[in-house]
């Protein structure tokens, strides 16, 4: 078992910002072409099915990252691993700029789900590497850049397709120019990672262990209602609400998502002192209503009341994706959290991707209006399951420490094996 680098007096003081600005950048190019679906489906014949194909690609490249970079960070060190998915990131952008068919936007964000999962992973262990006594806010920070950086991208993405010229090649160029000036800050990065740890390369195997079975099947359910939320928010939600208002103006569907992840910042932030269990429970239940109440919010086709349904849905979503997160830190032992967490993201980034196909397919064959109840209530009943599970299994209490995430992202890839906390 390796010790933790400690903070050195050569330690660079903007190096911690810089990696949760890689953070955020990252998860602002996940998000990018959200804006964009609208103008995809209209200008090449596009079906929702193939919009929301086109979304899971990237999930499923994103997990298989997230299996295996933080290993290979281990090996060969968080910087080079985060100047190669930097760079993956602009040869997507430029796929992006270039495609004129669907085959190219499949390459794209397959290529965008690898590099965005395994910055995710590398650049939370760098960021314990710097600071390895501050695990929790590290972790808190991690959340809110990811918030940030897709509220900017996706309001930005907007705004340039609407108002600037060539809308399916303006924003990735933009973007293009971001990840350049940001790789060169990583170029002049030192390794925070100098204890190398030797060893074979392999994918962490998902595993979840007997005496916390009913904990993480909890903080399971909260994870899989959360993120089909997202599937289906960043890939079919903003043309709908944009249908439904009867505004024709880009902005107005990245603002509602911008507002949704701005809002789950705000709320990750606000929530730290608030026990896991407890806002998992309340994001949870928070998620039931706030789906519901879209509901018939969109068929009043007022505009007002699309955004604060959004905000609803966003505090509630981190409130219930943070909370279910921290708790399950709290419970699993600390030698097998690497197969824990591969579990907990498996289960998470299917919950993305399935749950988008199936909308999508059924929007081929009904209304898009008419689908998005249907599948509203499908995720409102599963989060309110997540809460019952969770009162439930309040009778049996978990630990008062809470850790971030972080350190979540880090251990999954078996980080943990080699860190000692």
């Amino acid at each position: 078992m390796v010790a933790l680098d400690r903070p050195s007096g050569r330690q660079q003081r903007w190096a911690y910002p810089l990696l949760l600005v890689v953070s955020g950048v990252a998860l602002g190019v996940s998000g990018l072409p959200a804006p964009l679906y609208g103008i995809y489906e209209s200008t090449w014949h596009l079906s929702p099915l193939a919009t929301t194909v086109v979304f899971a690609v990237y999930a499923l490249a994103a997990l298989a990252a997230v299996l295996v970079s933080g290993r290979v960070s281990d090996v060969v060190g968080r910087k080079p691993v985060l100047l190669g998915a930097l760079f993956a990131l602009l040869v997507g952008l430029g796929v992006f700029l270039v495609a004129d068919n669907m085959a190219l936007l499949l390459l794209a964000r397959t290529i965008h789900g690898a590099a965005v999962g395994s910055i995710v992973v590398a650049g939370a262990a760098a960021l314990l590497d710097l600071r390895p006594d501050r695990g929790v806010r590290s972790g808190q920070l991690s959340g809110v850049s990811f918030n940030v950086g897709m509220t900017i991208a996706i309001i930005g993405s907007a705004l340039l397709a609407q108002y600037a010229p060539h809308p399916l090649r303006t924003p990735y160029a933009v973007v293009a120019v971001i990840c350049l000036l940001v790789g060169i800050g990583v170029l002049a990065l030192r390794e925070p990672h100098t204890a190398r740890n030797p060893g074979p390369i392999r994918i962490a195997k998902p595993a979840v262990p007997v005496e916390i079975r009913g904990d993480f099947w909890f903080s399971a359910l909260g994870v899989m209602a959360s993120w089909s939320v997202l599937g289906v928010l960043l890939s079919l939600y903003p043309s709908l609400a944009a249908r439904q208002t009867h505004i024709d103006n880009l902005v107005f569907g990245g603002a509602v998502v911008g507002t949704t992840a701005f809002a789950a910042a705000m709320a990750q932030l606000a929530a730290t002192r608030l026990p896991a269990r407890y806002s998992a429970i309340i994001g949870d239940v928070g998620m039931a209503l706030s789906l519901v109440l879209t509901i018939p919010v969109l068929m009043t086709h007022r505009w007002p009341l699309v955004f604060v349904a959004a905000g609803l849905l966003g505090v509630t979503f981190g409130l219930g994706f943070g909370g279910s997160l921290r708790h399950l830190s709290d419970v699993v032992p600390a030698d097998r959290r690497g197969e824990t967490m591969s579990a907990f993201y498996l289960v998470a980034y299917t919950a993305m991707a399935v749950p988008t196909l199936v909308a999508g397919w059924a929007a081929t064959r009904w209304e898009l209006s008419a689908v998005f109840p249907w599948f509203a209530g499908s995720v409102a009943a599963a989060c309110l399951i997540a809460a019952a599970v969770g009162l439930y299994g309040m009778r049996t209490p978990g630990s008062a420490r809470g850790r971030g995430l972080g350190e979540l992202i880090a251990d999954q890839s078996g980080t943990v094996g080699d860190h000692s906390h």
